[in-house]
């Protein structure tokens, strides 16, 4: 089994202050010259591949905005701009295109687009929570533009995934599952988002410290069902490691084990349903320590190397119930 990736740490794209900064990816930069993957070159994307998913008019009017307004606050998340973040942007798209492109042609049996800038809040027209360029939702048209007919998008960032659930609200080729703590930024992600799509984008919002534990519920009693229903030939990942219980904006309670649990059960079902395609997209995350851990759990499930000590351990929270809310969502849609 080849693991590969990418790794696009955006250095230019920097905003004083700002938690989404090129420091958060210090120590997993540092560290991956042992990882047990294939790194692969990265090239932008291009217009075109962009517009599979962003409407042009957004797509020029943020190449503007970075050449003759950067750098500047465009969304109260707050998102930046600087001068490079426009080509920043792209190169983050077209890494995680060729990802796609090694995992779809056999180059790799899976892959790990570690970018920034993030991707998952930005929708068809709009740059929002920090992110310019929806990442994992080109890769998604890329993919089906290719010839598939069926992909699954899973984001087990702390936020939900508006923008993913935006490009796909209506493409019935794409089934969409996110994990996300409720009550914080953007505010979106309830269970009854998208009534016309149950069984295909499934929205999990879930109480504060919901951790290992709860996650682990989460894998057989809805991923699981989700899959069998939609039978996906492609899995893409928004791993956002800001689901772990010490992350500074966030208050979710997954530890770096929790990551490694989470990634095992999805390429598990890759394997069963995908023939093991997968391809992981980094999204959120703001501690140095919990993106360079999360990462290392993630190369750890694609590659089968094992994984280092989990340093911070577990949460030393109490974990709520949500017995409650898992039989909500199997009864919205009808897996009861």
């Amino acid at each position: 089994m080849t693991t590969a990736f990418t790794f696009v740490p955006a250095p230019a794209h920097e905003y004083p202050d700002h938690p989404e900064r090129p420091g958060r990816l210090d120590l997993l930069a540092s560290s991956l010259d042992t990882v047990q993957a294939q790194r692969l070159e990265s090239v932008p994307a291009a217009a075109e591949q962009v517009a599979l998913v962003h409407d042009r008019q957004f797509i020029a009017a943020i190449e503007h905005a970075c050449r003759e307004q950067a750098p500047a606050i465009i969304d109260i998340a707050p998102t930046f701009i600087t001068p490079s973040t426009y080509a920043d942007a792209l190169l983050a798209a077209g890494a995680t295109l060729r990802c796609l492109q090694a995992v779809r042609s056999g180059e790799a049996s899976n892959a790990f687009a570690i970018v920034r800038p993030p991707g998952h809040h930005a929708e068809p027209g709009r740059a929002m929570g920090f992110c310019i360029f929806n990442n994992i939702a080109i890769a998604a048209r890329q993919a089906l533009a290719d010839g598939l007919q069926r992909v699954m998008i899973v984001d087990f960032d702390a936020h939900h995934g508006n923008g993913t659930q935006a490009a796909f609200m209506e493409d019935e080729r794409v089934a969409f599952l996110s994990t996300h703590q409720w009550g914080i930024y953007p505010g979106t992600g309830r269970i009854s988002d998208a009534p016309h799509a149950k069984q295909r984008i499934m929205n999990v919002p879930l109480p504060a410290r919901a951790g290992d534990a709860c996650f682990a519920r989460l894998q057989q009693d809805l991923m699981r069902p989700l899959f069998q229903a939609f039978r996906p030939q492609l899995l893409l990942v928004s791993a956002g490691f800001d689901a772990h219980w010490n992350e500074p904006i966030t208050g979710l309670g997954l530890s770096i084990s929790g990551f490694l649990s989470v990634s095992k059960e999805l390429l598990k079902l890759a394997s069963e349903f995908c023939q093991g395609k997968a391809v992981f997209v980094l999204e959120g995350g703001y501690n140095p320590e919990n993106v360079a851990g999360g990462a290392d759990a993630v190369f750890s499930a694609l590659s089968g190397s094992a994984p280092a000590p989990d340093a911070p351990g577990p949460s030393p929270y109490r974990e709520p119930e949500i017995e409650a809310l898992v039989s909500e969502i199997r009864e919205w849609h009808g897996f009861t």
